[in-house]
C-alpha cells in the first residue's frame, strides 16, 4: 500500500486543484499502536470506555488505485479512555480476502463495489464483490464485529483488533446471506436487530435479531414490490422501520461483468419508496408506498400513539451522490439536504417535515433514545462559511455549531453520555478533525451541551486516519496488548 506525507499530499492536491481536506484519501499504510502524548485540555473524568471507529484505510492497492470510496480496505481504529487522563489509540486493517490478496500479489485482484476485476468482461462475470468490512463497526455479546454492506461480519479480537475470520454466529448466518453496517440495539432489552439484502431471493430483505448473548435468530423476510439496494433503517420499541428508496441494482450488468457494480444501480424515481414496518415479534410487516425520495442515513424513530415517526438526512439528487462517491478524490463530500420527519398513521397515511435545511450527513442521536422520541440530534454539516459539528434540539429548535477551521476535514459525532443514568444530552461528542497543514488528525471531546464552546480536550495523533465511515462507544475499556 502506498502513501504520501502531508508534504507531497500539498503539492499533489494544489497541483490538480483538490480541496486541502482530500488528504484524508491518503492511505495510512502503517499499523500503530501508542499511547496519545499530546492532549489539549483535560479529558472527562466520567469518559471511560472505548471508542470503535471504522472505513476504509486504502484505496490503493501497489499500482492499483481503486475506483470508488467504499472500495478501500476496512481500517478499524480504537481509543481506550480508561479513566485516568490516559488515551491509547491501536489500529488495524481487517485481513478480508481482498486485503490478503492485495498484500500478497501487490495489486488488486478481486472486484469491488466500483471497481472491476483485472480480466475484463469474463474475470468479472457472476463475480460478486469483494466483502472488505469497512463500514461499521459493533460490540455485542463480547464480539466485535467489522460490518459491511453485502457479506458477513468479520469478527476482531475487541483488545487487540487481530482478525478472526468471517463471522456466522454459529453456522446461523449462510455464506451468501448479508448482515447489514447499520444495526440498531434495543436500549431496554439489549438485544441486536439487523438486515440483509437478500441475494438468493429477490423483491426482499432478510432480517435478523441477535440477543445479549450473540445468538441469532431469522425474522421473516420482508416482501417488497422491488428488489433494492438498502443502507439503513431505526428501530421502534414494536418495530424496525425501514424507507426503501428505489435504487435498483440491474442484474443483467452486474452478473454478465459487463460494468461495475456501482454503476449498475439506478435511481428510478417512478417507482415508490417503501416505508415498511415490521413487527418485531415476527409479524407480517405493512409496505406502505409513497412518492420517491432518498435517505440513506437514519437519525432514530419511535411511536406515537398509533403512528410511527421515522427521522433521517434526506438527499435530493441521486446522480450526484453516485458521482461524488465514484470521484471521491477530487469531488466534494455527498451532503444531504435537509433533516426530515416522516410521520406514518396507522391508515397509511404518511405526513412529511422538515426539521432543518442542509448540507449534512452521518446524523447521530444518544444510543439509549432508540425507539423513543430524543431531543437531540448531532450530524456534521456546512454553512457557508465552515463544515463542523452541528446539534439541534427539537424542543426549542435551536441549532449550533462546532466551526472547524477552513479546509479541515470531519467526521461522524458519536455521543457518550456522562453517567449510565444521565439525561438525554448530558454527556460528550467524540469525532475526529483532520489538519491539512499538519497532515495529521485529532480526537475532539466536545460537550454536547454546548457544542459551540471550545472542546474540552483534543487528542493529537501522530498522523493522519482516512476519511472513514461510523463509530460506536462501549463502556468497556480495551486493553491493547503492548
Amino acid at each position: 500500500m502506498g502513501t504520501s506525507s502531508g508534504e507531497e499530499s500539498g503539492v499533489t492536491a494544489a497541483a490538480e486543484g483538490v480541496e486541502a481536506w482530500h488528504g484524508l484519501y491518503d492511505a495510512l499504510a502503517e499499523e500503530h499502536d501508542y499511547e496519545i502524548g499530546e492532549i489539549d485540555g483535560r479529558l472527562p473524568d466520567g469518559l471511560v470506555g472505548t471508542l470503535y471507529r471504522n472505513g476504509p484505510g486504502c484505496w490503493q492497492v501497489g499500482e492499483t488505485l481503486l475506483d470508488h470510496i467504499f472500495d478501500g480496505d476496512g481500517m478499524v481504529s480504537l481509543f481506550s479512555f480508561p479513566g485516568d487522563g490516559r488515551i491509547h489509540y491501536r489500529n488495524r486493517y481487517v485481513r478480508t480476502r481482498h486485503y490478503r490478496y492485495g498484500q500478497r500479489k501487490g495489486r488488486a485482484g478481486l472486484r469491488g463495489l466500483g471497481t472491476q476485476r483485472p480480466g475484463g468482461v469474463l474475470g468479472n462475470m457472476l463475480r460478486p464483490p469483494a466483502n472488505v468490512a469497512n463500514t461499521g463497526v459493533v460490540l455485542h455479546g463480547g464480539q466485535l464485529l467489522a460490518l459491511w454492506e453485502g457479506g458477513r461480519p468479520y469478527r476482531l479480537d475487541p483488545d487487540s483488533l487481530e482478525t478472526l475470520g468471517e463471522h456466522s454466529f454459529d453456522g446461523r448466518l449462510k455464506l451468501m446471506s448479508a448482515f447489514s453496517a447499520h444495526p440498531s440495539r434495543c436500549p431496554e432489552t439489549g438485544e441486536l436487530f439487523n438486515f440483509g439484502m437478500d441475494f438468493t431471493r429477490l423483491r426482499s430483505l432478510r432480517c435478523y435479531r441477535v440477543d445479549p448473548r450473540g445468538k441469532l435468530q431469522h425474522m421473516p423476510r420482508i416482501s417488497l414490490p422491488y428488489s433494492p439496494w438498502n443502507h439503513d433503517f431505526a428501530l421502534t420499541r414494536r418495530y424496525l422501520v425501514f424507507v426503501i428508496n428505489p435504487v435498483i441494482p440491474k442484474a443483467g450488468p452486474i452478473l454478465l461483468g459487463t460494468g461495475s457494480i456501482a454503476d449498475a444501480l439506478t435511481y428510478e424515481p417512478d417507482r415508490p419508496t417503501c416505508f415498511a414496518i415490521v413487527p418485531r415479534d415476527g409479524g407480517k410487516a405493512r409496505v406502505i408506498e409513497h412518492k420517491a425520495l432518498l435517505g440513506f442515513h437514519f437519525v432514530n424513530a419511535f411511536e406515537d400513539g398509533d403512528d410511527v415517526v421515522v427521522e433521517f438526512v434526506r438527499f435530493a439528487d441521486w446522480d450526484q451522490v453516485a458521482t461524488r462517491f465514484r470521484d471521491f478524490r477530487t469531488s466534494d463530500f455527498p451532503w444531504g439536504d435537509a433533516l426530515m420527519r416522516y410521520r406514518v398513521s396507522s391508515s397509511g397515511r404518511i405526513e412529511e417535515q422538515e426539521v432543518c435545511g442542509g448540507p449534512m450527513e452521518l446524523p447521530h442521536a444518544d444510543v439509549r433514545q432508540a425507539g423513543r422520541p430524543h431531543r437531540y440530534t448531532y450530524f456534521a454539516g456546512r454553512t457557508p462559511t465552515s463544515t463542523g459539528i452541528h446539534a439541534y434540539d427539537h424542543v426549542t429548535g435551536r441549532r449550533t455549531t462546532h466551526e472547524l477551521p477552513p479546509g479541515h476535514g470531519f467526521g461522524e459525532p458519536v455521543f457518550v453520555p456522562r453517567t449510565p443514568d444521565a439525561d438525554e444530552g448530558d454527556g460528550w461528542l467524540l469525532t475526529l478533525a483532520y489538519d491539512p497543514d499538519e497532515h495529521r488528525s485529532r480526537l475532539l471531546v466536545l460537550g454536547a451541551q454546548d457544542v459551540e464552546a471550545e472542546p474540552l480536550a483534543v487528542a493529537h495523533l501522530r498522523h493522519h486516519i482516512p476519511m472513514g465511515f461510523h463509530g460506536s462507544f462501549t463502556t468497556r475499556i480495551a486493553t491493547p496488548p503492548r
